[in-house]
């Protein structure tokens, strides 16, 4: 297994301004929650812009939980009122790009939760899996080569070991920017020692989930990022 980093799209002002314009839609239409909304053809139609952009931008608005799109039925309107829709839309369009400081303490405030869950939930199958990304990050440290995605699949196994999807999706998206910003800031040390320091802490941590010891699962965790919260606050 293998994480693509795909170089994120100069779009971000693009699907800004086709998420309000949506909001304007909702709001001069004054529809409620379950209302359906116009097909992607008649919105993009509406709106002067390709159909996988509108695709896009109401992918984004269903993440957020605004809209809800029901195959072979259309997107709907969620749940909640036009007051929280426009605060949450509001919120969005001020979103930045998250700093390498942000992505870090997230993943840390994560995993230290999720390795907690794996030690308590772990089945047979999970140990498997992680033992799989274990096996191959060695292999690769072993061999002198660059091991961040083996190492990056390791704590996704965890994540998924942990049985709660939305920590685990949580993991998902912010990983592919880690990734880009390991690779930009050169994190990862390449001496052999420290390679061999990071199997010898994975292992640990691989052992407190097998013994379902949720207190020393979180604590080889901690030790494990200590270096690399070190390195954040440094940076």
């Amino acid at each position: 297994m293998k994480l693509e980093v795909i170089p994120r799209k100069d779009n971000k002002d693009s699907l800004n301004s086709i998420i309000a314009k949506i909001r304007e839609y909702v709001n001069y239409k004054n529809l409620e929650p379950q209302d359906k909304l116009p097909s992607e053809r008649m919105l993009s139609e509406k709106f002067g812009v390709s159909r996988s952009s509108v695709r896009e931008a109401i992918q984004k608005l269903e993440f957020y939980g605004i809209l809800k799109s029901i195959p072979q039925s259309g997107t709907f309107m969620a749940e909640i009122g036009i007051i929280a829709i426009n605060g949450i839309i509001d919120e969005i369009l001020r979103l930045g790009a998250s700093d390498f400081k942000s992505l870090v303490e997230t993943r840390i405030l994560i995993e230290l939760k999720t390795v907690r869950l794996a030690a308590t939930r772990r089945t047979e199958e999970d140990l498997i899996q992680i033992k799989a990304a274990l096996d191959a990050y060695s292999e690769k440290v072993l061999k002198g080569e660059d091991a961040v995605q083996e190492d990056l699949i390791f704590h996704l196994a965890i994540a998924r070991a942990s049985g709660n999807n939305t920590m685990n999706n949580m993991m998902l998206i912010i990983i592919p920017e880690i990734l880009i910003n390991f690779e930009k800031y050169h994190v990862c040390d390449k001496n052999g020692n420290e390679g061999l320091i990071r199997i010898k802490e994975h292992t640990e941590v691989y052992e407190a989930i097998i013994a379902q010891d949720t207190q020393l699962a979180k604590q080889k965790m901690k030790e494990h990022f200590k270096a690399l919260y070190e390195y954040c606050y440094n940076v």
